[in-house]
């Protein structure tokens, strides 16, 4: 197996603990990376090519989870994707299509991308890409995502902003287990002292980081407590 291929499928999340991380209402990842019934109907998962039953997540699973956390507030339902990411691991010959850069850096890719939305006639909300002045272009939520993501020379993601919002929290599976960071300090451990009373200057100085980075992290994990409304699942 490649290197490449370790690192996506490298398994490292609870489904519960991804809808923490990225601020989702509980519940949510399961139904995009698992599928789920309601009113006794079946609907199959977003990011999984079929039900598995497994409760773990791979980083690749968790990337492009990531990616479908912009298109909360689309007010379309998500599993409306499921067709167009079908299509683009068949075209890309891939198991995590939206875990690599190509289909949103290299205008090849691009253009890809928009042929598999008009096939399937993806929703205009849910659109990865769009044409302007005669240019095929990453959509909002799209851009939002790649901004969010490094991606190694191999052109996977290898980090990722868990929220676009705070800059300053990264998660990298391989530091800290994959927990979300400020400079490879867990923002769990900088908000334990905030919560002890301690003062933010003192928290800076104990973990070499400035004050604005030590308010980042405690945004951030109030953010995971108060997560935003899931009006698109």
């Amino acid at each position: 197996m490649t290197e490449i291929a370790d690192l996506l499928d490298r398994r490292l999340y609870g489904i519960g603990q991804v809808d923490r991380l990225l601020a989702l209402v509980p519940g949510t990842a399961r139904r995009w990376i698992e599928g789920y019934r309601r009113a006794g109907r079946s609907y199959e998962p977003v990011i999984r090519a079929a039900p598995t039953h497994d409760e773990v997540v791979t980083w690749g699973e968790f990337v492009e989870t990531r990616l479908l956390a912009e298109y909360r507030s689309a007010g379309v339902p998500l599993i409306r994707m499921r067709p167009a990411i079908v299509r683009l691991r068949e075209i890309f010959d891939t198991r995590y299509p939206l875990a690599h850069a190509r289909p949103f850096i290299s205008a090849e890719g691009r253009e890809l991308v928009l042929k598999v939305q008009e096939e399937v006639d993806l929703e205009q909300p849910l659109v990865l890409v769009v044409v302007r002045s005669g240019q095929v272009v990453l959509s909002h939520p799209a851009t939002e995502f790649v901004n969010a993501v490094k991606f190694g020379s191999d052109e996977t993601a290898i980090s990722i902003r868990p929220l676009a919002s705070i800059e300053q929290v990264v998660i990298d599976p391989l530091r800290q287990f994959g927990e979300p960071v400020v400079r490879s300090v867990p923002t769990e451990n900088i908000a334990e002292l905030v919560r002890a009373g301690d003062r933010l200057q003192m928290i800076a100085e104990l973990y070499d980081l400035t004050v604005d980075e030590v308010e980042a992290a405690v945004r951030y994990e109030l953010s995971r407590k108060t997560p935003a409304a899931d009006r698109a699942a």
